[in-house]
């Protein structure tokens, strides 16, 4: 299992409206096939962070983790939600899977989808701080 975390906070001046349709965006792609278990909520992380809110999804194995990433309906939802966010946190993830390569891998599946998908990197990019694991591989 990979327990995929994000936290995040939204822009200024963005509504209470805006943020219930982001958070109920989120909720669907949490709610895609290769989504074993989800939450979407609050973060309860150091406020000083600036980080308010927070996105988990538990996702079996690396080919429904390409999956999820694909899935049409995370795909379309991502051009809805990124406009909204003023900076977004992913990971340090989690998994009960030992392989040492694991953390390279997600990664790679990262960077992937990042070349087919040129505007969602480039509208992501500026907002992003990736920790999949500790380590080389850190982007902060």
């Amino acid at each position: 299992m990979i327990v995929h975390t994000l936290r995040f906070a939204f822009k200024d001046g963005t509504t209470e409206e805006q943020k219930a349709q982001v958070l109920a965006l989120m909720r669907r792609t949490a709610s895609v096939e290769s989504v074993s278990f989800a939450t979407v909520g609050q973060s309860l992380g150091d406020p000083a962070d600036g980080l308010t809110h927070a996105y988990c999804v538990g996702i079996e194995d690396l080919a429904a983790l390409e999956q999820y990433m694909h899935d049409p309906v995370h795909l379309a939802g991502d051009p809805e939600i990124i406009p909204h966010l003023a900076k977004i946190s992913i990971g340090p993830d989690l998994s009960d899977d030992m392989a040492p390569e694991l953390a390279g891998e997600i990664m790679a599946l990262h960077e992937k989808k990042a070349a087919m998908h040129p505007e969602w990197a480039a509208q992501l990019e500026p907002l992003l701080e990736i920790q999949v694991a500790s380590g080389p591989s850190d982007r902060s």
